[in-house]
Order: C-alpha cells, then sequence, then structure tokens
C-alpha cells in the first residue's frame, strides 16, 4: 500500500500515469458517549486503505479531518468547517491532485458532506477533472448506533467505551431531516445518538468495512480516462 504520508515527492512522481489519488473525507464531530470524535474520518481512512492494499494504483492521501458538521453543534468536540469551506477544500484539492494523478478518488464517510462534496466534483468534472466522489452505503441506523460502533470495533477498538454506550433516537432518516435541519441533533437526541448500539461486534464491522472496500475496489476498476463520464458511486 503507498501512502503520501509515507513518500517523497520522487517516489510519488514515479507514479505518473496510472497513479489514483484516495483522499479519505471524514469530520470531528460527535459520536454519542462511546465513539470518539474522529470516527468518519477513522471510517474514511480504513475503507481507503483498503482498497490500496488491493490495487496498486491507488495512493491514499493523509484524510481531512473536518467537514460539514453544523448539525452536532452542541456537543463539545464538534469542529464544523460548514458547508462553503468543505466545498472549497474540496474544490482546491481536486485541481492540485489533479496535475499529478490520472485520477482522484475523494472517499467520504459523513453525511453532512455529501451536498458540498457533490458541488465540488460537479465543478471539477465540469471543467475537465478526473475527480470522482465516493460513498459507503451502510445499512442500519443513523449515526452512532450498531453500525458505526461495530466498524469502530473493528477499526480501532480501544477507542471505543461500549460500557458508555446507549440508545439514542431510533426513528428514520425521513421522519428526523426535518428536525435536524431546525434544530440539530441536539433537538431529538440528548446524547447525540441516532440509533443503538445494542448488539454491535467487531466480527460485524469487519464484515462492513470489506464489502465498503469491495466496493470501491469496484468503482476505481470502472474508472475511464474521459473526465466527463460518470464512474463510482456519488455522493449525496
Amino acid at each position: 500500500m503507498t501512502t503520501l504520508a509515507a513518500s517523497s515527492w520522487p517516489e510519488v512522481a514515479r507514479l505518473s500515469g496510472d497513479g489514483i489519488l484516495v483522499i479519505p473525507l471524514g469530520s470531528t464531530e460527535q459520536h454519542g458517549p462511546h465513539l470518539p470524535v474522529t470516527t468518519d474520518t477513522d471510517i474514511a481512512s480504513a475503507v481507503a486503505d483498503g482498497a490500496a492494499a488491493h490495487d496498486r494504483r491507488l495512493v491514499v492521501a493523509p484524510p481531512v479531518a473536518y467537514g460539514s458538521s453544523g448539525e452536532h453543534q452542541g456537543f463539545a468536540g464538534t469542529l464544523s468547517i460548514g458547508q462553503e469551506a468543505t466545498e472549497l477544500v474540496v474544490l482546491e484539492l481536486g485541481r492540485s491532485a489533479s496535475a499529478d494523478f490520472a485520477h482522484v478518488v475523494v472517499v467520504s464517510a459523513h453525511g453532512g458532506n455529501s451536498t458540498p462534496l457533490a458541488r465540488a466534483v460537479a465543478r471539477l468534472r465540469h471543467e475537465g477533472r478526473p475527480v470522482t466522489a465516493w460513498s459507503p452505503t451502510w445499512p442500519g441506523d443513523l449515526h452512532a448506533g450498531r453500525t458505526e460502533t461495530s466498524l469502530m470495533l473493528a477499526i480501532a477498538p480501544g477507542r471505543v467505551h461500549l460500557g458508555w454506550a446507549e440508545a439514542g433516537d431510533p426513528r428514520p432518516l425521513a421522519t428526523l431531516l426535518p428536525l435536524l435541519g431546525h434544530g440539530g441533533v441536539r433537538s431529538v437526541s440528548a446524547n447525540g445518538v441516532l440509533g443503538d448500539p445494542a448488539g454491535a461486534s467487531a466480527d460485524e464491522g469487519r464484515r462492513l468495512l470489506a464489502d465498503a472496500v469491495d466496493d470501491l475496489v469496484g468503482s476505481v476498476a470502472r474508472l475511464r480516462p474521459a473526465p466527463n463520464e460518470e464512474v463510482g458511486r456519488w455522493s449525496g
């Protein structure tokens, strides 16, 4: 697996021609009382690393650990840069990275990034730049519930505090979305959880992670040189 963090510029230059840069895009935001605020960033990085282990063309960039997380404001530890800044970060990274890599894939594991990410990628592709956005589709609950708890038990079990885990608001996104837009997560869940972490396990997390890695590897395999061709799975 090749990472920018472990590479010098001549090593990266040798990848020119078929190198694909994978940029993990996450967030720093509350994930209930039992998961770290870096959960989305950790998951995006784990999926990117897993895909790079399967495809020698993939180079993993240092993760972007901040995104659009305003709905989680009011919980300590949430650091949101908002939609405008997130869009601009992705836009400028895409412009810069496309000068050296055959393709750029932004791997986002935070739903709040979907709108600014889609806008940035649409603009980059309009400029003729080979940039794609990809996000996993997780089954189960919405935030800090069984799905994300299982993933973190597989990725970083030492940072999961199962003794502090508790259920939050279990209602589906369609019901919660108008409420979240008006008052944020705090208005529907005092502990920040949207779902229930009960039953989470590392085995389930490893299966979820493997499925996401396979999907990303398949999406990368379908990439074509033409920047205006729709490839991968678009976020949002």
